[in-house]
């Protein structure tokens, strides 16, 4: 290895990049940090000098994707129709994320660039679900409510269970669907 080779500027960011890459070709059990050193041009070591192991890069993947669905959720208009469908838009676009993120089992919860990150997604989310019916009144409820049927609906996209056109924007499928919760 030269070492102009090794030097990437920010591996961290080009491991977890391969991580993702791997994961969405092979699944969650079908990659290794060998496999992601592979990708990156680095020694077989890299990976684990920089995540540990595996849980460590599946950490990393996990906090990312609460980042970026922090940043989305952000970048909606603050009601739940337009939290929820930006929701199901950073599922679809960021599946190995999202993938990873909902199974914790699978990384390190005590991680405290996860935990801000899980905290900021989850608080954004809160906001957008304050148009829910009886939210006043039952706001970890209405927040519960809003976010099981963004997530219900994204996992049933993602997974092919939904029978949709191959054409069709799951954006603008579940416009309709999460509306009909604010709508009683």
């Amino acid at each position: 290895m030269t070492k102009a080779g090794y030097h990437h500027g920010d591996l961290r960011r080009t491991i977890v990049t391969a991580a993702v890459a791997a994961i969405g070709e092979s699944g969650l059990d079908g990659w290794s940090l060998r496999e992601l050193a592979r990708r990156a041009g680095v020694s077989h070591a890299a990976p684990a000098y920089h995540f540990g192991d595996k849980a460590g890069v599946l950490t990393a993947i996990a906090a990312e994707g609460f980042g970026l669905l922090a940043d989305a959720l952000e970048a909606a208009e603050t009601d739940f129709l337009a939290a929820g469908v930006a929701y199901v838009g950073f599922a679809v676009h960021h599946p190995v994320h999202f993938s990873v993120m909902f199974q914790p089992a699978l990384y390190r919860q005590d991680d405290e660039a996860l935990q801000a990150a899980e905290i900021r997604a989850a608080e954004v989310l809160r906001k957008g679900s304050v148009a829910v019916p009886g939210a006043a009144a039952r706001p970890a409820d209405a927040t519960l409510a809003a976010w099981s049927i963004a997530h219900g609906f994204a996992s049933l996209w993602i997974s092919g269970a939904l029978r949709m056109p191959p054409d069709a924007d799951p954006v603008e499928a579940a416009r309709p669907v999460l509306r009909t919760l604010i709508a009683r």
